[in-house]
């Protein structure tokens, strides 16, 4: 009788370790962006902006709170740390001068989550971090490719009836749906193709113009889930300067995702947002 009550608790505590978790907080603002409070060297409380596309930190000019105790040299601030809650996170390289979003001081990217599964859950307000994969059930699994620290995955693009396929970068800094690269909106022919909702010129001190302009997208197939009328900006003119296309904040928020510890899949499933309005680019 006592082996076997022994041994049940072996399972469950055994159990319990392999499923033994960390949570983290976050704030998600109306621009779509995810806003984490950190304690910085153990002096500087600075609210930093989730963006996935990187994999350090970085201070921006406009922040609002101080950073007095991040030491750069050459704009580069290494061995710091970073405490999230109740976590330290050691060895996190700052950049300086590097610009956010709304309503934070700077940035912190996926090197905190390194070797690690995590979740980024917009239901719950919060990333989880995980020893082994949790339970997938309703989740979809996607093929995920990495360079240079950067996340992408591909999806379809329908486009007058016509599915496309697209490599996007996971782009969590930038507020929007979509934005498409030079090569991507010339060869469909985005101008033409999507409905066009607004357009901004500007001209640079050489006196050469690009044109951003919002689209919709019909629809956007991402695994067997269907995103409809999806904002999409893009950029026209002389200026060919943006080289990806980017699966930004807006997009991202109508999902949870779950990241595996080798980053070659991850795993997906409507949000609670996934029918929300469509963000707007003034």
């Amino acid at each position: 009788m006592f082996v076997k009550i022994a041994l049940v608790l072996s399972l469950m505590i055994g159990s319990v370790i392999l499923k033994a978790q960390e949570t983290i907080p976050f704030r998600l603002t109306k621009h779509n962006n995810i806003i984490v409070k950190t304690l910085v060297n153990d002096k500087d409380s600075l609210h930093l902006m989730f963006q996935i596309a990187m994999e350090d930190a970085s201070i921006s000019p406009e922040r609002t709170r101080k950073a007095d105790n991040i030491f750069f040299k050459d704009e580069i601030s290494n061995g710091n740390t970073v405490k999230i809650g109740n976590k330290n996170y050691k060895n996190i390289r700052f950049f300086d001068n590097e610009f956010t979003g709304h309503e934070a001081d700077g940035k912190i990217g996926t090197g905190i989550f390194k070797d690690k599964i995590f979740k980024i859950d917009y239901d719950q307000n919060k990333f989880v971090i995980y020893n082994q994969l949790p339970d997938l059930k309703d989740y979809q699994p996607l093929p995920l490719s990495v360079e240079n620290g950067q996340f992408y995955i591909v999806a379809d693009n329908i486009i007058d009836g016509k599915p496309y396929q697209a490599n996007f970068l996971l782009q969590s800094g930038y507020s929007g749906g979509l934005l498409y690269s030079n090569e991507f909106a010339d060869g469909k022919e985005l101008d033409k193709n999507l409905k066009i909702t607004g357009e901004k010129v500007m001209k640079n001190s050489a006196g050469q113009s690009i044109t951003t302009k919002q689209g919709i997208l019909p629809s956007l197939k991402l695994g067997n889930i269907i995103l409809k009328d999806v904002t999409a900006g893009f950029f026209t003119g002389e200026l060919k300067t943006q080289h990806k296309n980017y699966f930004a904040a807006d997009v991202m928020k109508r999902f949870n995702w779950i990241f595996d510890a080798d980053r070659k899949m991850v795993y997906i499933k409507p949000s609670k947002y996934l029918d929300a309005p469509y963000y707007k680019i003034n």
